[in-house]
């Protein structure tokens, strides 16, 4: 498994399809969910990503301040279908708050959370702070880490 960690000018155009590729198999068709996936913030993000033989793993796009939220935030986490339940989550978290935390010295991170993930988000310190509610169809919850 290789990890990298780059700005969307970065990105390879064949690395920006395998990404988009990966988001759109779970958010688009596993979730069955019609959404707008290329929603213009990608240019002003972090991506964050483990790939294998080619392939994405594990992603997630790292937003700084002012981009989706007041605080930082990490959106469109997601592990492929063929890699889950090998820590990929785990890893791909803590690596994703601790760049946040050192790169750009932010300690306050806001997510939106798939409210069957709460737990999950739970267990890196995140806590709600909204009520559920529906996005795109599917109960979601607001979270903040603060530390």
């Amino acid at each position: 498994m290789q990890w990298h960690l780059k700005s969307f000018e970065q990105l390879t155009g064949d690395e920006v399809y395998r990404i988009l590729r990966a988001r759109v198999d779970v958010f688009v068709l596993e979730q069955a969910c019609l959404y707008p996936e290329v929603d213009g913030k990608d240019p002003r993000c972090m991506h964050l990503f483990a790939e294998k033989d080619g392939e994405i793993a594990a992603y997630c796009r790292l937003l700084p301040p002012g981009v989706a939220y007041e605080q930082a935030s990490i959106g469109r986490v997601l592990v492929g279908s063929g890699y889950r339940g090998q820590g990929l989550a785990q890893e791909l978290m803590r690596r994703a708050t601790a760049f946040l935390a050192e790169e750009f010295g932010e300690h306050a991170v806001k997510i939106q959370a798939q409210h069957y993930l709460e737990k999950f988000y739970g267990t890196f310190g995140f806590r709600p702070i909204s009520d559920v509610y529906p996005e795109d169809g599917i109960p979601h919850v607001d979270m903040l880490l603060s530390r």
